[in-house]
């Protein structure tokens, strides 16, 4: 049975796409099955009694080594902040390229704790900076010092002992530009440098809070749990700078999206599914119950789908047990196409990520087409005709180029650039007077406004000349061709209209990058845990690739 690909202007809708969860796929997951069979090892931990210094953390293969430099930094409750304006941290990396030496490391400890302000070398594959999440991290250093583990319920609530404000790569700041490493197979996938830096920076949280204990109580300190470490992650504090990154990366987007949808179909063609098959996916689906549970927000807009998805899987899992069969053919179909009928966004999307937990040959096939060369699909093809164009624009943005931007509420916001530190912000058009500041990122209007032109033009018209008279709107024709080509490249949503969700935008890259217990702040920023139950560095050699689904008991 041959099972056609789910429709882009469906799926690409920001409500769809602000409902994906991680799976398989997701970069922090490929990211431990490339590495799991590299050296780890902790080179340097040069700590005072207070947790203050450096440390160094490597994973080594053949004549391949990357060295995480971890710096923790004294500063004072007022300093501490997660707003990108903040310019001190509680500890700040730097992912090397390489054994950094002695040289190496005083040049670092001058430019990586100032962050935006220090100057990096090609050297340096990406840079992080973090900060403790106080309350958490005094309770354990206080708990392990007096000689007893922490309190898991405490723990459970928040996941993590740091948060990271930001994780750069890919040449800010002077760091390496991607041309110098793209060819390492081992760090082909999307972000996988990045996420090696904070699974290192999470294992320096460990160290450094069981360093604190023993300096505290020499003699009665305890290390803290392994179990215990294994299921706390990284928090992150992520805002609006995320979201124009889906916008301007065409293509990148497609081959993200394109590899889920591509999985979630193979998966679906499956005529006979074996029993140890089946066997993994009710195993996920039933240990994912504990981490939805345990999922604390005090935003309404997410304890709502909290809410739906709970009810959602209570149904699904029902109907497992007393009414499916996986005997039958074509079984991910049949509970695919229910869960449509059914259930919730929220929920089909949670489903469709279980239903790869099986089938690795599928998934790590795909894992690996999820990069993009975004430079070989810039040009134009300037004989093509206006034909052309206004056919794709019909096929490709039927629902876009019906908005009506004429009314107020279609052109409710715009996006700038922050003067002060270079990040993106989202405002109301109406209650601020700077919209002369407005980034190209409503890609839903000006492809409306492309297609206006485009009706009154002659049908032979190529798109050479219609340029010269056009050339306001010559990156909407270049995405227009790019999406002739991805279907999955353009977000079929208004992006400055008044219905706009900015944190959906944000959801959708994190879901990639693997985050889950998604905690929303308001519409433009959100907290996440990632790496919350994988395994820690010395464990990896033969870790459960399930890990996604341990959770703190």
């Amino acid at each position: 049975m041959k099972i056609n690909l789910r429709d882009p202007n469906i799926v690409m809708k920001l409500s769809k796409l602000g409902s994906f969860h991680q799976s398989k796929l997701s970069f922090l997951r490929s990211f431990l099955r490339e590495f799991k069979d590299w050296k780890y090892s902790r080179d340097l931990f040069n700590l005072d009694e207070n947790g203050y210094g450096t440390a160094v953390y490597s994973f080594k293969k053949n004549k391949r080594t990357y060295s995480l430099v971890c710096f923790a930094n004294k500063i004072t409750d007022e300093e501490r902040s997660d707003r990108v304006i903040a310019t001190k941290w509680d500890a700040s990396f730097a992912l090397y390229d390489g054994i950094p030496t002695k040289k190496d490391l005083e040049r670092l400890s001058d430019n990586v704790p100032k962050q935006e302000a220090g100057r990096l070398s090609y050297k340096e594959l990406s840079l992080a900076r973090a900060n403790k999440s106080v309350r958490i991290f005094d309770h354990v250093a206080k708990s392990l010092s007096d000689g007893k583990q922490p309190d898991k319920e405490l723990l459970s609530k928040v996941g993590y002992l740091y948060r990271t404000t930001a994780v750069y790569g890919s040449g800010k700041f002077g760091l390496a530009d991607r041309f110098r490493i793209k060819n390492r197979e081992e760090i082909c996938g999307p972000f996988r440098l990045e996420m090696m830096l904070v699974y290192l920076a999470r294992q320096f949280t460990f160290d450094q809070v069981n360093h604190i204990a023993k300096c505290k109580n020499p003699e009665k300190a305890v290390e803290l749990d392994k179990d215990i470490c294994g299921n706390l992650g990284i928090g992150n504090s992520t805002g609006l700078g995320l979201a124009p990154f889906i916008v301007n990366h065409p293509t990148l987007l497609n081959n993200w999206i394109l590899a889920r949808e591509t999985a979630l179909k193979k998966i679906r063609e499956i005529k006979f599914v074996k029993k140890n098959e089946a066997d993994v996916f009710k195993s996920c689906l039933n240990k994912s119950i504990k981490n939805v549970t345990s999922w604390n927000t005090d935003s309404e807009f997410q304890q709502k789908k909290i809410k739906e998805l709970i009810s959602d899987l209570n149904k699904f899992i029902t109907l497992l047990e007393k009414e499916f069969s996986f005997e039958r053919e074509y079984p991910f179909n049949d509970l695919y196409l229910w869960s449509e009928e059914n259930l919730c966004d929220e929920s089909i999307e949670y489903i469709v990520s279980m239903m790869m937990e099986p089938f690795d040959k599928i998934v790590d096939l795909l894992a690996k087409k999820m990069s993009s060369e975004e430079e070989k699909y810039f040009s134009i093809p300037t004989s093509r005709n206006i034909s052309d164009l206004r056919e794709i624009l019909e096929k490709q943005y039927s629902d876009l180029i019906k908005i009506d931007f004429s009314k107020k509420e279609s052109n409710q916001y715009f996006w700038f650039i922050s003067k002060n530190k270079r990040e993106p912000r989202l405002a109301d058009r109406y209650l601020n007077n700077c919209s002369d500041l407005e980034e190209p990122l409503a890609i839903a209007r000006d492809v409306n406004k492309l297609y206006e032109r485009a009706l009154i033009q002659n049908n032979n018209l190529t798109i050479g000349k219609f340029l010269i008279e056009n050339n306001d709107l010559r990156h909407v024709v270049r995405r227009v061709f790019i999406t002739e080509k991805f279907p999955y490249a353009e977000i079929q949503d208004n992006t400055i209209g008044s219905k706009l969700m900015p944190i959906d935008m944000l959801r959708l890259k994190l879901s990639f990058f693997g985050a889950n217990k998604f905690d929303p702040r308001s519409d433009k920023w959100l907290r996440i845990n990632m790496f919350q139950g994988a395994p820690l560095p010395n464990d990896l050699k033969s870790f459960d690739d399930h890990w996604i689904y341990n959770s703190l008991s």
